[in-house]
């Protein structure tokens, strides 16, 4: 029995079955329905632009505000993004009553949720470092980690900016360079994390369709991201299509977040906090 396999496995399903709705999970663990699931944010983005009344290549210098408006950008994918995460939260809400359930908690425990120690615990990567045989990944995993948090970070700036009308950014701007410097972690962290699931296979199993979609997808979401502001700056002719790319890219990656493997960053959240509370280490 290989333990890396077993748990890959038992992550899937733990997705799939607390997943709301069900038919987001296994939309996005089938090879197959990978189409579909792609098609689902195009169709999406196109009525949202059809709507706004911009679902066309604007002429002049690139301005992606004329393709889509920041207000219909911000608001409609702001209002997706916690659409999606409402499903999760209602998904984990059960899984926290059958943790509780299956490991009552012992009696004077579970009344106070630790979230600081757990936070403490997630931001210094503890259980990476603590674990022979994951210090090869800690450094990947740190990096991709942190680098995706900046860009979050930077991402709710430029929100910011365009609603104060500060919107594009120049390329000497401290968020521009902090996005950029992110890029290159993620860039670093996942050249890192594809070498070692390619040359170690002996610490992570098979790596199967969810592992690759992963780190395909983010890294898309990157590239195109770089890419996105190469032509801003280059006036590329292609940069529409680019940036259309891009934003699909970004549906995948951030509102598909809680149905992917990435939607660990919930579920052991969860799991800690409520091992923390009953004493669990």
């Amino acid at each position: 029995v290989k333990p890396a396999d077993v748990l890959s496995a038992v992550r899937q399903k733990t997705y799939q079955h607390y997943a709301r709705p069900g038919f987001l999970a296994k939309l996005l663990s089938k090879p197959a329905l990978l189409p579909v699931a792609l098609a689902i944010p195009v169709l999406v983005i196109i009525a949202i632009l059809s709507l706004a009344g911009t679902f066309k290549i604007p002429e002049g210098p690139v301005d992606y505000s004329a393709f889509f408006p920041h207000a219909w950008l911000n608001s409609t994918f702001s209002a997706l993004t916690l659409f999606f995460y409402g499903l999760a939260a209602w998904g984990l809400g059960k899984f926290w009553k059958d943790m509780k359930a299956q490991t009552p908690p012992p009696e004077g425990s579970g009344k106070r949720i630790p979230v600081f120690k757990v936070l403490g615990e997630i931001l210094s990567h503890s259980n990476f470092s603590g674990c022979a045989s994951n210090r090869k990944r800690n450094l990947a995993h740190l990096l991709v980690f942190f680098g995706f948090a900046l860009l979050i970070l930077v991402t709710l700036y430029a929100i910011w900016a365009s609603i104060t009308h500060n919107y594009p950014l120049p390329i000497t701007n401290p968020f521009k360079l902090a996005g950029n410097l992110a890029s290159l972690m993620i860039y670093a962290g996942l050249g890192l994390m594809i070498h070692e699931r390619l040359s170690n296979r002996k610490v992570f199993g098979k790596s199967g369709y969810s592992d690759w979609l992963l780190l395909i997808a983010i890294g898309l979401l990157t590239l195109s991201g770089t890419l996105v502001e190469l032509a801003r700056f280059g006036n590329w002719a292609m940069a529409y299509h680019l940036y259309f790319f891009h934003l699909v890219a970004v549906w995948f990656v951030i509102m598909y977040l809680p149905f992917t493997k990435l939607g660990h960053i919930f579920y052991r959240t969860t799991a800690l906090l409520y091992a923390r509370s009953i004493g669990r280490k």
